[in-house]
């Protein structure tokens, strides 16, 4: 597989997703995902929300968006914001409790490009659609994760595992092993 740098995967990434959020209706915003309690527009919430509340340890200040008005606006000017940084890292440091100090471009790429990656499958999902995630990206995030499984539960990041074949596809096996019924359907 190979590898790209920062801004690159979070172009790629972000584009992917940003595909589902323009096919979604207004009527598919209230659908329900596969995290629990989470509706499609929860999904899309939480990638814009919590990042730029991650980016403040890194001193950049976002203004807020309002994604229940208006969802694919909002997405559509966060994965702008997110690629400028990207894009532009200017030698920022991201500070954190959580995982110390990382150059911005690492800690966006390690922590909030990955989590738009594994959230499409969650938006497919509530939309009705099938997610591709990529069984070389999917086997390799699960090689990464499982021997970090305790630390993982712990963070109450991930719900329990959902028993699946071993012989299941790696898509499969790593949303089983971040809590997620592969077998979901809205």
């Amino acid at each position: 597989m190979e590898s790209k740098g920062p801004a690159q995967q979070h172009a790629l990434d972000a584009a992917r997703f940003t595909e589902l959020v323009e096919s979604a209706s207004a009527g598919d915003w209230s659908r329900p995902s596969p995290v629990a309690e989470w509706t499609a527009l929860d999904i899309v919430k939480h990638l814009v929300e919590w990042s730029r509340g991650f980016l403040t340890g890194a001193g950049i200040e976002l203004p807020a968006l309002d994604v229940a008005a208006d969802p694919v606006g909002a997405w559509k000017q966060h994965v702008s914001d997110i690629q400028a940084i990207l894009d532009e890292p200017a030698g920022r440091v991201l500070r954190n409790q959580h995982t110390g100090e990382l150059p911005v471009e690492q800690a966006i790429d390690q922590f909030y490009t990955v989590d738009v990656w594994m959230h499409s499958w969650d938006l497919a999902k509530a939309l009705g659609r099938e997610p591709d995630l990529g069984e070389e990206r999917s086997a390799a995030a699960l090689a990464g994760m499982e021997p970090m499984e305790h630390l993982l539960r712990d963070s109450g990041q991930f719900g329990a595992a959902v028993p699946v074949d071993g012989d299941a596809p790696a898509q499969d096996r790593l949303m089983a092993f971040i809590g997620r019924d592969p077998a979901w359907t809205p």
